[in-house]
């Protein structure tokens, strides 16, 4: 059984890595505030959903090949870029948004939901972070790595998840104020198409 102080040490380092800057943050804060706080959840969903792909990944020892294969990282790593760039299209082209469009895109959870796993699978920077980050409190004497590294990942994503809804839903309230305003609206889809082409840019030139 992992011990009481490094679950506690694990649950602390995760909230302090959940609340810094970031991609995923970045995403779900701004998905929020354009679409509303369901929105900003279900994109939180999504990205949960691909932090299980990359737990499972690293604890059966997958996420190496990134890590010694550059090849394998590069082509990631433009997916990811490339995914990004056409969120930020799609953001520029987008103009301001009445009500009634406001509530039909919301019942499109599946695409929300979609955009966050695929936002958080192409990402190739997170498989090496897990990789480096979950072993360090994996302790062999106790019992097999592999379940340990699996128990700290749905930790850490149980932690990712609080955080994330609770930027959503505070960024949700920003949201009803861009409703009322068409020049908001069209501000806040540039800025976000923007973050977006940062993030593309940051990401293709990450290195391993």
């Amino acid at each position: 059984m992992i011990p009481l102080e490094t679950i506690s040490l694990f649950v602390v380092a995760s909230i302090a890595l959940s609340l810094s800057p970031g991609p995923d943050n970045i995403f779900v804060l701004t998905q929020s505030a354009m679409n509303g706080r369901k929105a900003g959840i279900f994109v939180t969903l999504g990205l949960c959903t691909g932090l299980l792909v990359h737990t499972a990944t690293v604890s059966l020892g997958v996420a190496s090949i990134f890590q010694s294969s550059e090849l394998a990282f590069n082509i990631l790593k433009f997916v990811g870029a490339m995914y990004l760039l056409y969120l930020a299209w799609q953001a520029f082209r987008a103009g301001s948004t009445n009500v009634s469009k406001v509530k039909k895109e919301h019942a499109n959870w599946k695409q929300l939901y979609m955009r966050g796993v695929v936002m958080n699978i192409t990402n190739p920077k997170v498989a090496i972070f897990f990789l480096a980050f979950l072993p360090q409190f994996a302790e062999p004497s106790i019992g097999s790595i592999t379940v340990q590294m699996m128990a700290f990942g749905c930790l850490f994503i149980a932690t990712t998840l609080c955080i994330f809804t609770l930027v959503a839903w505070s960024a949700g309230f920003l949201g009803e104020w861009l409703k009322g305003s068409d020049k908001a609206q069209k501000l806040i889809n540039r800025i976000a198409g923007t973050v977006f082409i940062g993030l593309a840019v940051k990401l293709a030139v990450s290195e391993r």
